[in-house]
């Protein structure tokens, strides 16, 4: 697989921040090639030309369909960050949920 290339989405992008650093130090753990960085919502558009995977804090799950649409053009996948991984800021199963969507 090339590089991962992954964005996260939240409101203000702070919490999502969080997580984008805890990514990357688990990729580079584990010897994965992987971008990952965590934008507000209104800058997403301006990202999908450059990822392979869009995804969205919980709090945005009832705006998953709007986020899909926009993103297929770009053959980008989208899904809402598990709970339990958002909340525990999980690098290392985030990492590993964004390899499960994209095979």
């Amino acid at each position: 697989m090339s590089a991962l290339r992954i964005l996260l989405c939240c409101g203000g992008g702070i919490s999502s921040g969080m997580l984008a650093q805890k990514c990357r130090k688990a990729a580079k753990k584990a010897g994965i090639e992987a971008s990952i960085d965590a934008k507000s919502e209104s800058q997403v558009n301006d990202y999908l030309t450059k990822v392979d995977v869009l995804l969205l804090a919980p709090h945005y799950e009832v705006e998953l369909d709007k986020f899909t649409k926009l993103a297929e053009p770009y053959d980008v996948k989208v899904s809402v960050i598990p709970r339990d991984i958002y909340g525990m800021i999980d690098g290392d199963r985030l990492i590993k949920y964004a390899q499960d969507l994209l095979k």
